[in-house]
């Protein structure tokens, strides 16, 4: 038979009280979760959606499912969702004409966010909306 003495059941006692004591509680759940920053993205060469489009999701709450995803979100924050908004980068771009078409549909702070514009190439694309459209490639 094994004793415990009173002096090691008072000091499991007091070591169990101050582990609880020090425990904080779960923030309580209220339903609501931060909305999502995503968009599903594609690149149409002409100005019809075709089934050959180059495409891809992007999420922002990590960046993930884009190669260059990191650098689309923080362009998109920096914008608050709206592509258009993306200040234009200095490029030159050659004089041919090759349209692509630039496609986004999704949600940003909790708003839909559509997009769609035919550019005269993928230069001309890529200097006014960043790294969001940057599906493949380098």
């Amino acid at each position: 038979m094994t004793h415990i003495s009173l002096k090691a059941a008072r000091g499991a006692l007091l070591a169990a009280v101050a582990l609880l004591a020090c425990a904080t509680p779960a923030p309580a759940d209220t339903g609501r979760t931060a909305p999502e920053n995503w968009l599903v993205l594609t690149v149409d060469r002409g100005e019809a959606p075709s089934a050959t489009a180059s495409g891809g999701l992007l999420r922002c709450d990590p960046p993930r499912g884009h190669r260059r995803a990191a650098d689309a979100c923080a362009e998109l924050a920096a914008a608050h969702g709206d592509i258009a908004g993306i200040p234009p980068k200095d490029a030159v771009c050659p004089m041919v004409h090759a349209p692509v078409t630039a496609r986004a549909h999704g949600e940003w702070g909790g708003r839909p966010v559509t997009y769609a514009e035919t550019f005269p190439n993928r230069c001309v694309m890529a200097a006014r909306t960043g790294s969001v459209f940057a599906l493949d490639g380098p």
